[in-house]
């Protein structure tokens, strides 16, 4: 039985924490540190910072050592193999103690100093504030792709979230930990706390260019990333497949009656056999998918029965640690 995941209380927890899930980041780190802790030191409340490195291969990892031994309010959750971007803020929700927790991407696309609205809005009475990314700084065909999929998303798992890409977010503790007891094998995190909160919001939030390399959300990996979505959260897509495959059945039949009376008036011809192929090549394809969608739901019974967890965390380091933690 796969053991429950539990988020690290304390009695002097602090009342905000940022999540940053980090991977191939190192020539940035610095600035956003730099940025962010202006912002925490400005704010109103305590606060604390989870970077978790999600298996960096550039030095990431040593760049936020140094950052965690110089700010105490700094944590640095190492995981042992890249786990992907929503597994890597599971490890971090994990390891976060604030009464509200803020997700944040570590390539400065979405500006820290946008934290402060987020938990003024939390303050307001909601229990999960999204953020849709205005003037978006990305190339059209990658606007267009990314709407495209947070709509598919939204209508396939019955939650409204108008930008499911943006990972400027801000939490309540109770989401938060539903959300660690939850989560499933690939979790999408911005779903699964919207399925479970009472007060949800989307605001608006800048959007800034990427500052250093390039990001590795490619067109198929969108892809993936909403088929994975709609088929861990929904069973819309393998429904519509049944209610497709009833047509496409009547609609055979229908033009099996209608070729037989057609061979009864016209007779014998073969003018017609490359339609047919056409016709059969579109019910071939349309039954490939639908074997490979039933596949999806299969494995990911599989995925779940193994109960392997999505992430495995290395080390923890955290402020005043000599050595790295032990984990659990």
């Amino acid at each position: 039985m796969r053991p429950e995941r539990r988020v690290i209380a304390a009695a002097d927890a602090p009342a905000v924490s940022v999540v940053i899930p980090v991977y191939n980041e190192a020539a940035g780190l610095d600035t956003l540190h730099a940025r962010l802790a202006a912002v925490l030191d400005a704010l109103d409340r305590r606060a604390e910072v989870i970077f978790v490195d999600d298996g960096s291969v550039d030095g990431s990892l040593a760049a936020l050592r140094a950052i965690q031994r110089c700010d105490p309010r700094v944590t640095v959750v190492a995981l042992a193999r890249n786990a992907g971007q929503h597994a890597a803020v599971l490890a971090g929700f994990a390891h976060a103690r604030g009464e509200v927790v803020v997700t944040l991407d570590a390539d400065l696309q979405n500006p820290p100093e946008e934290i402060p609205r987020l938990v003024a809005t939390i303050d307001a009475g909601h229990d999960v504030v999204g953020t849709w990314r205005e003037n978006r700084s990305d190339p059209a065909a990658r606007r267009l792709v990314s709407a495209a999929i947070s709509r598919l998303i939204s209508a396939s798992v019955g939650v409204p979230i108008r930008d499911c890409g943006s990972m400027l977010r801000a939490y309540r503790r109770d989401v938060v930990e539903h959300v660690v007891r939850t989560a499933e094998r690939a979790p999408f995190i911005p779903v699964l706390a919207a399925s479970v909160a009472q007060a949800p919001v989307d605001i608006p939030a800048s959007h800034a260019p990427r500052l250093t390399g390039r990001s590795r959300y490619s067109l198929l990996r969108f892809l993936r990333l909403g088929f994975d979505v709609m088929t861990g959260f929904s069973m819309v897509p393998i429904q519509l497949v049944s209610l497709v495959g009833i047509g496409v059945a009547l609609a055979g039949m229908g033009f099996g009656g209608f070729l037989f009376v057609r061979r009864l008036i016209v007779g014998p011809e073969s003018e017609g056999v490359f339609t047919l192929f056409a016709i059969l090549f579109v019910f071939l394809g349309f039954l490939i998918f639908a074997v490979g969608l039933v596949g999806e739901y299969v494995g990911r019974i599989y995925l779940e029965v193994r109960g392997r967890p999505s992430y495995l965390v290395r080390a923890v380091y955290r402020a005043g640690d000599e050595e790295p933690c032990a984990s659990s």
